[in-house]
């Protein structure tokens, strides 16, 4: 095929789904002339999965995309048909929201945005090879022969690479809903000599909405309570009218269909060789890993406001089709449901992650970036996530600036990264509070507290943001200031207050942030003994109530933090010979030249480096042995 050229750029990115419509928008906001490619202009930001956003740790993550400038969470918030805090009887680090989306219309405003922004092109195409001169990437090359040309690139191509769709007995050739897979640039990929693994997904049918009998299920409603993703939607304009979800559950007589139908299932058949997620399983693994469970919950999930089709969450399958369908029939509630679409599996190409620096940059080509699913996670928002980190480094790459690495301590975007290429994964990798060690500091409520200042610095951020979160952070210190120094008196009123609490009444007087640090007694009760001269914004009241509440906790992980500090700032020269460094464990060598560490935390954090070998490793880069 002939080839000709067709554009030069600053940056390329490749795949429009989550990763890729982040990393594109993040690199044109910060100035550089973008391209961003997709095999259809009709997948921009689709979900293929499940029609949610947000949830444990998740969420979190959407919050600090929106913090940093990106736009998940404005998108979510002009899409979503319901929004539900979660973990609500828990602590803050634990708490999460979470909104059901309109997948169409969060496709269509996510494109628009697109179509919209200043120094972005968004072209159909599919990208088969990439332009490699001397190790460095300069461009793609398109399936029509046309040559883009630019100073980075990122690949964001996710289960589109390589994809096989797999219900029962057939498989073939496919991207996610049916779409076009990516079968040329995987191949290319191995020829350059990077090492792709396969993993799974999969997702449940979707049955009509009109023939579930919902009288048969328990209602989910939305929150009354004004929530948002976004720090910059106003509470005026959080949606009333919400659609609500419905929960159902599996039963014996589903168990026993799929038990004696397993020697048809793929996963246990053979067919199958892609690694399935473990925190997201098929029905069929669910009954076989936890065959003492007699009930499974299902949640009924409408996809869109002005659409029929219903997501059975939690029956995600690749049984044969006649088997999902008896197997939704013996759901109460679905007796008599009829399927739209049938559940399937899908295998694809990931790049095995420790090939890839913290900037998300490959080690072995420079100027390219890879981001999403490609990297081996799972879900929209790990995926965004890293394609606005992705994105970011790529523009900074585009200007030849320092990378932008965010530390595991800053944002749980820095933890997924961090953890995918220092310890790598062989299963979709998915965020979870529990992968956190800073989980108190990195919370919802304060992810504009972590990021704002520094989405600003990169250009993502806009000054009015910038001013907006600003007069909310001043509005909270001030308050916080005069609750520290507001004395309360053991009068009658607060005495019979405390009485009707079961809290301990006082002997003297106390300072009104002494007395909201009580566990029983929450900040709009304060107000009644220490009242403001005008109402505060909900958000900074939250903030108040949490900083001060649980400011000793607060306190501890900030010192813990800091004590990592200098193993995270202590640079690991890139010439270093690791063979060469007497007294460090042969394991240790083979996992320091895989992983090529950039410090000493990073290195420390690597399995099969032990303690003792860290301190092998500082003594020799202090006394400048290298």
């Amino acid at each position: 095929m002939e080839r000709f050229e067709s554009g030069h750029y600053d940056v390329i990115v490749v795949g429009a789904g989550h990763a890729g419509s982040e990393a594109a928008l993040a690199s044109a906001r910060m100035g550089q002339r973008t391209l961003l490619l997709t095999i259809s202009l009709d997948m921009v930001a689709f979900m293929p999965c499940n029609p949610s956003i947000g949830g444990p740790a998740k969420g979190v993550v959407v919050r600090e995309i929106d913090a940093l400038g990106g736009e998940m969470g404005k998108n979510i918030d002009k899409s979503y048909i319901q929004m539900r805090m979660l973990n609500t009887g828990k602590g803050p680090a634990v708490q999460a929201l979470r909104a059901q989306a309109d997948k169409y219309v969060y496709a269509t405003e996510m494109k628009h945005t697109i179509e919209q922004q200043e120094n972005l092109t968004l072209r159909q195409g599919t990208v088969e090879r990439l332009v490699v001169e001397d190790n460095v990437c300069c461009g793609v090359i398109t399936h029509t022969g046309a040559i883009y040309r630019a100073k980075a690139v990122v690949l964001t191509a996710g289960t589109s690479s390589r994809g096989k769709i797999i219900i029962g007995e057939l498989m073939y050739s496919s991207g996610p809903n049916n779409s076009q897979p990516s079968i040329k640039l995987s191949e290319h990929l191995e020829e350059l000599g990077f090492e792709l693994a396969r993993f799974k997904t999969g997702t449940p049918a979707r049955v009509l909405s009109s023939s579930i009998d919902y009288t048969q299920t328990e209602i989910q409603p939305g929150d009354e309570k004004a929530n948002h993703f976004s720090f910059a939607t106003p509470d005026e304009a959080y949606r009333k009218n919400q659609i609500p979800c419905w929960l159902t559950y599996t039963n014996e007589k589903t168990h026993h269909i799929i038990r004696k139908n397993l020697h048809r299932a793929p996963m246990f058949t053979g067919i199958v060789e892609g690694v399935g997620a473990r925190y997201c399983p098929s029905i069929e693994d669910k009954i076989v890993r936890f065959a003492d469970k007699l009930r499974h919950q299902l949640f009924l999930e409408p996809e869109g406001e002005n659409t029929q089709e219903v997501y059975v969450q939690g029956l995600s399958s690749s049984l044969p089709e006649e088997v999902q369908e008896e197997m939704i029939h013996s759901v109460v509630g679905l007796e008599n449901a009829k399927v739209m679409r049938t559940g399937y599996a899908i295998e694809y190409d990931v790049i095995i992650p420790h090939q890839l620096r913290p900037s998300l940059e490959t080690k072995r080509i420079k100027n390219l970036f890879t981001a999403g699913q490609m990297n081996g996670t799972s879900g929209y928002e790990e995926a965004a996530g890293q394609g606005l980190i992705a994105g970011i480094n790529a523009a900074l790459r585009a200007q030849d600036k320092e990378p932008f690495i965010l530390e595991r301590s800053q944002a749980y975007i820095g933890v997924m990264i961090d953890d995918l290429v220092t310890k790598g994964t062989t299963e979709p990798y998915r965020l979870l509070t529990s992968r956190a060690e800073y989980r108190l500091l990195l919370r919802h409520d304060n992810a504009d507290f972590r990021l704002s200042e520094i989405g600003h610095k990169l250009g993502l951020l806009s000054s009015e943001r910038l001013e907006q979160f600003i007069l909310k952070k001043n509005a909270v210190e001030q308050e916080i200031e005069r609750l520290m120094q507001t004395r309360l008196k053991p009068n009658e009123a607060l005495q019979t207050f405390l009485k009707e609490k079961h809290s301990a009444e006082l002997k003297d007087g106390i300072l009104a942030s002494d007395l909201l640090k009580r566990p029983e007694i929450n900040y709009s009760e304060i107000l009644r003994f220490a009242p403001t001269l005008e109402q505060l914004p909900r958000e900074v009241r939250e903030q108040v109530e949490i900083q001060i509440k649980y400011e000793g906790y607060i306190a501890k992980a900030a010192e813990k933090v800091e004590r990592m500090k200098k193993m995270e700032e202590k640079r690991i020269p890139k010439q270093i010979d690791y063979d060469t460094i007497n007294g460090l464990a042969t394991e240790a060598k083979q996992r320091l030249k895989l992983i090529q560490p950039e410090t000493i935390g990073q290195a420390s954090r690597i399995s099969g480096v032990n303690p003792a070998d860290i301190s092998i490793l500082m003594i020799y880069i202090t006394q400048g042995k290298w």
